[in-house]
């Protein structure tokens, strides 16, 4: 067992590291090459940068394995390459009135307006405005509560089971979708698969390594792990059978459907169906 934790030891945290760029570089590549970042929702990198700048500023008070600081750095940095890529490539508005062009359409006006128009601006200039607001405000609390150990280390722990928690949520969406379909198509076995082994190889690294990973983590990655379990036993049970689905019945899922790091929006008339559209590209 001793060489299995060993072993363990050097391959997850590789694994981990490397996880931002094998699953993203192909999509930047290919939304670079097409000119085009249609059907590529960016509530992506939204939410893979405030996890990850979430995770960075945890790190000062929880001291956890420098790994998972890596990943969180390498992350942010493939997720500004993807978000900038997507926001130079991205389709003009329909010139007929529609709106299947246009970033986070969904069925009606009502579900498809945000709050202050929230990550659905037209200039990219509010995109970055709202990263380095996020990034300068982390820094400032950072500068203002690491001085006082007792409210600092609340507000560290705080932060950190924020950022993991956004990561842990984001299968649901697609096991509902999934549910309400009784079907897995376009879901790829080898994907669900690297799920499974990345979740095999987490769990035990954290329960067995000597470095310091916060429960914080683990909860998190158990409760992952639990999701993309139940994606497994929706694909034993469905399969990848026809789905006859309204676009109604998907429109409250699909502009979150992320699951860990390989989510892409679909592109089929206003249908976000992550796994769908990692199949296209």
């Amino acid at each position: 067992m001793s060489w299995l934790t060993a072993l363990s030891g050097y391959l997850t945290p590789a694994f981990l590291v490397l996880s931002p760029l094998l699953s993203y570089s192909d999509q930047a590549y290919s939304m670079h090459r097409a000119k085009s970042s249609a059907g590529f929702s960016l509530d992506i990198p939204l939410i893979m940068l405030v996890a990850s700048l979430l995770r960075i500023f945890y790190y000062p008070g929880a001291k956890f394995d420098i790994a998972l600081l890596i990943q969180s750095l390498v992350m942010t940095v493939m997720q500004v390459i993807l978000l900038k890529i997507a926001l130079d490539h991205r389709p003009a508005p329909s010139s007929k009135g529609g709106d299947a062009a246009v970033p986070f359409a969904k069925i009606n006006e009502r579900e498809r307006q945000r709050p202050f128009n929230f990550w659905q601006w037209r200039s990219p200039k509010p995109y970055w405005q709202f990263i380095l607001s996020l990034f300068v405000g982390l820094v400032a609390c950072e500068l203002l509560l690491s001085p006082i150990p007792s409210v600092y280390q609340g507000y560290s722990s705080l932060i950190g089971y924020i950022g993991l928690a956004v990561e842990a949520i984001l299968p649901l969406p697609q096991i509902i979708s999934n549910a309400k379909s009784r079907s897995c198509k376009g879901f790829r076995f080898s994907v669900l698969a690297s799920w499974l082994l990345g979740d095999s190889m987490k769990m035990f690294w954290f329960f067995t390594s000597k470095t310091t990973i916060p429960w914080a983590f683990k909860l998190c990655g158990i409760f992952q792990a639990c999701c993309d379990s139940f994606l497994g036993v929706q694909y034993w049970m469905y399969g990848k059978g026809p789905s006859e689905i309204k676009d109604h019945e998907l429109a409250s899922t699909a502009a979150w459907s992320e699951p860990k790091a390989d989510i892409f929006a679909g592109s089929g008339r206003r249908r976000t169906s992550v796994l769908q559209a990692q199949k296209t590209t």
